[in-house]
């Protein structure tokens, strides 16, 4: 269930509890005239099906400008209404993708943080030092640590309702982040290789690691298998299989490589790093909007009633 609470003008609570009314999957509806402050008007709150949230917030969408929505997920709700609510709404609340929620989530994650740009340069240069010490347990950190994921969904969102603003704004962010980080962890190959603690002899007996330069089509499936699961735990709030999306794909792990193998001037690696993080990045693409559109169009009980 989702817990909602409304600011509505006066004059218009009635049309706003007669739209909770009808809709399926509402319960626990309450009205406190007057109690609201900024905005002034009335308070409501009511308890929602997920399946059916977007078809309630579709309705009332027009709120955002004249009063104020607020939702929230309910962990826990002991009532019979409450059931009879989940089951008379359309579907499996599992299923069901709200996407005014996934709309401010991939907005958030397509702008450039500092987190998000500290995140990814640390990322970075621990998959180059597991480059250079042949570590794969280093680099499955590195790929763990990587903040990447939201600015490729981000993208795949833009796509799938061409919001060019976020497509720029997530490019962006994903091209400023990978630069930066390869710039950092590129000096800091230099300033080893300048001490003496690193060379090519690094990257010619780190056989364990060599994956990361050898992209083939096993990599691209991998990227779609990638992209797919990322989409689909995120619609369905499942953060814990997003780990294995991290784990799955070699986008940090590449950029490390690429900037170790540039700062000791291995051209041919520096070639194959960065084919494998372009293939990475498209195969994530293409599979992340493929997911969204089969969301979108085919499961009528998670897009019914509401725009992309």
């Amino acid at each position: 269930m989702l817990h909602l609470r409304l600011i509505t003008p006066p004059a218009r609570t009635g049309e706003v509890t007669a739209v909770l009314e009808r809709c399926a999957g509402t319960t626990n509806l309450v009205v406190i005239p007057g109690a609201a402050r900024t905005p002034e008007g009335d308070l409501i709150f009511c308890d929602v099906a997920r399946e059916s949230a977007n078809e309630v917030i579709s309705r009332l969408e027009w709120l955002k400008e004249e009063g104020s929505i607020a939702v929230e997920q309910v962990d826990l709700a002991l009532s019979r209404v409450a059931e009879e609510a989940v089951k008379e709404a359309p579907g499996e609340p599992e299923d069901a993708v709200v996407w005014a929620e996934l709309a401010q989530k991939v907005e958030g994650d397509s702008r450039v943080t500092w987190a998000y740009l500290v995140f990814l340069m640390i990322a970075t240069l621990l998959a180059a030092i597991g480059v250079l010490q042949n570590s794969p347990i280093l680099i499955v950190g590195a790929m763990v640590l990587g903040p990447e994921f939201g600015a490729i969904a981000a993208i795949c969102f833009g796509l799938l309702g061409r919001r060019w603003r976020l497509i720029v704004d997530s490019l962006r962010t994903l091209v400023i982040g990978f630069a930066l980080a390869i710039a950092v962890t590129f000096a800091f190959g230099l300033v080893m290789h300048w001490l003496g603690w690193i060379g090519v002899r690094n990257l010619l007996s780190n056989e364990e690691v060599q994956f990361i330069v050898k992209p083939d089509q096993w990599s691209f499936i991998v990227a779609l298998l990638a992209g797919v699961a990322g989409v689909l735990s995120i619609t369905a709030g499942k953060s814990s299989a997003l780990i294995g999306v991290f784990i799955s794909v070699t986008t940090v792990p590449a950029a490390g490589y690429a900037a170790v193998a540039l700062a000791l001037g291995d051209w041919p690696e520096v070639a194959g790093s960065v084919s494998q993080l372009t293939l990475n990045i498209a195969g994530m693409l293409i599979a992340g909007t493929a997911t969204l559109t089969v969301q979108r169009k085919f499961w009528p009980q998670v897009g019914r009633g509401s725009s992309v």
